[in-house]
This record gives C-alpha cells, sequence and structure tokens, in this order.
C-alpha cells in the first residue's frame, strides 16, 4: 500500500531492556538501527533517551521525517499519547505525555500504539493479508481475503484486528485485546495465563515435575528429542497453549471473520502450537479453519470451489462462494518487522486521513 511512498517515519521498537531506533521510507528502512540501553526507573532519563535516539536517526536520513510512529507496552491513552502504569516501566506510573513531549521536541506528529495492533496492521497491509491474496489470483482462485486477526504469543498474548484495511482501536484504544479473553482451563483468569512465555514454562515444570528453570527455546528443543528433558510434557505445554489461544480465537473468529497470522517468540514452536489450534477450532465455527503452515492447508486455502449459477428469469450468472474457509499462518516478515511496518503504514493512514 505504501511501497511508493517518498515520506519517512521514524520509529522505535520499545523493549524492557533495549530501544531500537529507525527509519522507514516506502516500506524499507532507511537508516542503520539505533540501539540504546532503555531506562524504565526514571522518567526524565528515559525521555532523554527517547530524545538522542529519535534525534541521532534524525541526523542520518538524508529527507525530513515527516512523523514518530512507534509501539510501546499498555495501558495507554494511545489516541492522547500518554502512557499509564506499566510493571516493568515503573517511570511511567500515573501518566505521561510521551507523545505530546516528543511532538513539541521535534515538532512532529507522534503516533503510539500496542505492538498487537500494529503487528496486525503490519501483517494486514504489507504481509500475510497481501501475501495470501497474490497466491489465490495466481491459483486463479476468484476470492478475496479483506480482514485480519494478528495474534502475538511471547511474554503476553497480544492481538490486533484489521477490518478491510482499517485498524480496529475501540473508542478506549481496547479494540483486539484477545488477552483479556476467557481462558479455557481455568475460567477465573484472563486467557494470557495460558498463552505466554510463563505459561509454558509453568506447564512443563507441572507435567514433568522437572523444577529446571529452562526457557521456552529450552522447552522446544526438548519437544524436538534435542536436548534432555520430558519430551511428551514439552509437547504437551505448547499443546495446552495451543488449545487456551484457539478458545479465545474462536469468539475473535466469529466476530471478525478473517484470516489469522500469528507472532511472537513463541511462534517459533508453532509446529507444536499451530495444528492443536486448529484442532480444537473444530466443530466451533460456521467457518473451516485450515493450517496455512503445511501445503496441505494452504492447496485447501487456495482451491476454488465456487460454482456460477443462473439468475432466475435472466441469462446472467452470479458466483456462488458456498464454502466457508479460513486460516492460520505464521508470520513471514517477522513479528519485529511486521510491527515496524505497521507504525509506519498507520502514521501515513493517520496524516492522510487528517489532511482529507
Amino acid at each position: 500500500m505504501y511501497e511508493r511512498d517518498t515520506r519517512t517515519i521514524m520509529t522505535l521498537d520499545a523493549g524492557g531492556t533495549n530501544f531500537v531506533f529507525s527509519a522507514i521510507r516506502g516500506c524499507r528502512e532507511v537508516v542503520e538501527p539505533v540501539r540504546l540501553d532503555a531506562v524504565t526507573d526514571d522518567v526524565n532519563r528515559c525521555l532523554a533517551v527517547l530524545v538522542e535516539g529519535f534525534r541521532r536517526v534524525q541526523a542520518a536520513l538524508t529527507e525530513a521525517p515527516v512523523a514518530i510512529s512507534f509501539a510501546f507496552p499498555g495501558p495507554a491513552d494511545y489516541e492522547a499519547g500518554i502512557i499509564g502504569d506499566l510493571p516493568n516501566f515503573p517511570c511511567f506510573r500515573g501518566g505521561v505525555a510521551m507523545g505530546p513531549y516528543l511532538s513539541d521536541v521535534f515538532g512532529l506528529p507522534v503516533f503510539i500504539n500496542n505492538d498487537g495492533n500494529l503487528f496486525a496492521y503490519g501483517e494486514a497491509l504489507a504481509g500475510t493479508l497481501p501475501a495470501i491474496n497474490a497466491r489465490l489470483e495466481e491459483a486463479g482462485c476468484s476470492f478475496r481475503y479483506k480482514n485480519l486477526i494478528g495474534l502475538t504469543l511471547g511474554t503476553g498474548f497480544g492481538g490486533g484486528v484489521v477490518i478491510d484495511g482499517t485498524l480496529l482501536r475501540g473508542d478506549n484504544g481496547c479494540g483486539g485485546d484477545v488477552w483479556l479473553m476467557r481462558n479455557i482451563f481455568n475460567p477465573s483468569l484472563y486467557a494470557e495465563e495460558n498463552v505466554s512465555i510463563r505459561a509454558v514454562k509453568r506447564e512443563y515444570r507441572n507435567i514433568s515435575s522437572d523444577n529446571t528453570e529452562y526457557t521456552p527455546k529450552d522447552i522446544y528443543e526438548i519437544a524436538e528429542g534435542r536436548l534432555e528433558g520430558d519430551q511428551n510434557a514439552a509437547r504437551e505445554s505448547f499443546h495446552r497453549l495451543g488449545v487456551a489461544a484457539a478458545d479465545a480465537l474462536a469468539h475473535a473468529l466469529d466476530i471478525v471473520d478473517g484470516l489469522v497470522v500469528v507472532g511472537g517468540g513463541l511462534s517459533g514452536a508453532s509446529a507444536y502450537i499451530i495444528p492443536d489450534m486448529v484442532e480444537a477450532l473444530k466443530g466451533w465455527l460456521q467457518i473451516d479453519v485450515l493450517d496455512l503452515t503445511n501445503e496441505k492447508g494452504m492447496e485447501a486455502l487456495l482451491k476454488d470451489n465456487s460454482e456460477l449459477l443462473r439468475v432466475p428469469g435472466s441469462e446472467r450468472l452470479v458466483r456462488y462462494h458456498k464454502e466457508k474457509k479460513t486460516g492460520i499462518a505464521v508470520s513471514a516478515l517477522g513479528t519485529s518487522k511486521a510491527v515496524s511496518l505497521g507504525a509506519y503504514a498507520y502514521a501515513l493512514n493517520q496524516i492522510d486521513t487528517i489532511n482529507q
């Protein structure tokens, strides 16, 4: 959508350990990223690091940027650019008007959103959605997808929704917040308690009775048989995550009805997650959900089973798509790139909307 746009947006990948600053033009990174240590306990020092990072990026650009756009963890009032009480950024307790502050410093509009939203937006505009629609066209299938649900599986359970090219933000900035949905294993908890890094580690400990402090990557290696441990427990820990994620996704798909793309650090274990998500969704939806991580599922999605029906009393023909289907894919862009492209496209879309 913005591949040929000549405007430049400065971006930030804000982690709890590092801030990575960059700039994008025409959906491509145009500077060497600037990495600075994150500051989480002092608001003035944190803001100073943000200013330093963006100034270093700005100095490396050959053309002036038109905006700053990035993801920052919630809770927040993204519309106003205010970051609220974050457990891993205690310096923002009580609320800090980060967006307006950076706008004053740089004289540029500043757009902030959460990574789940921007991941979904990047995948909808420059990732999974256009890629699958291109494959449908190549296969001679007349159907096209317009909606997408993005899920991030990592430290937490993030999500975002894009409907016909428009990011669902919600009146309170809470659109697409799948992490708060029902937990199928414990209804008194949020879904995120079983769809997160801590959930995989906890489930492995509980099932295996092994109290070794394994990382999710270790547990994946155990599941693959490349690291010593309880292979069945490792696979079951990912299986339970997949089932919990599928239960949340079922409710989202009933409303959104679109493609699904999965990213985040745990997506590397997709071989033990996506098939179980697809299996858990069977029988719960009026649409057939396919596993797009394997060729059989992709072939089923690309197959055009539509029919031409004659309009009564006329020679005119209309196409009837009688099969309802969608699929779950894993991000080919990578989560960080998808978020950056989402931030870039979101800023340009907001600027164009304002200018209209």
